[in-house]
């Protein structure tokens, strides 16, 4: 025999975050959708960039530029993610554009050898 009572309120609530839950990451996965393709999109300029430098021999480490990129990124930042963790991550894709200015289009897929 099934038990036609209402759901206690505990029930409900769950099956309502539950559901909350589900479409906050629905969101989060189309963000993470245009990340790639901006992430792409800047690993294509970073080639691009590699590529003239190289043709007039100027070094692909660029401090002065990192750190105004940095700034550029900080001054942007309204949170809630922490200044120091949006550096962090900045300096993640920097670190993977130089290595993209580096070794070009023949740049291996997973990044871990060089």
């Amino acid at each position: 025999m099934s038990d036609s009572s209402p759901k206690p309120p505990a029930d409900e609530h769950r099956a309502a975050a539950e559901e909350a839950i589900e479409r906050i990451r629905e969101n989060i996965d189309q963000v993470d959708t245009v990340l790639v393709k901006l992430l792409n999109q800047r690993a294509q300029w970073a080639l691009e960039i590699g590529d003239a430098k190289k043709d007039v021999g100027i070094a692909i480490y660029q401090p002065g530029r990192e750190k105004k990129v940095l700034g550029a990124v900080q001054d942007k930042n309204q949170g809630p993610m922490g200044h120091d963790a949006l550096q962090r991550l900045w300096e993640r894709i920097m670190d993977e554009s130089r290595r993209l200015e580096r070794v070009g289009d023949g740049a291996d897929e997973g990044g871990e050898q060089e």
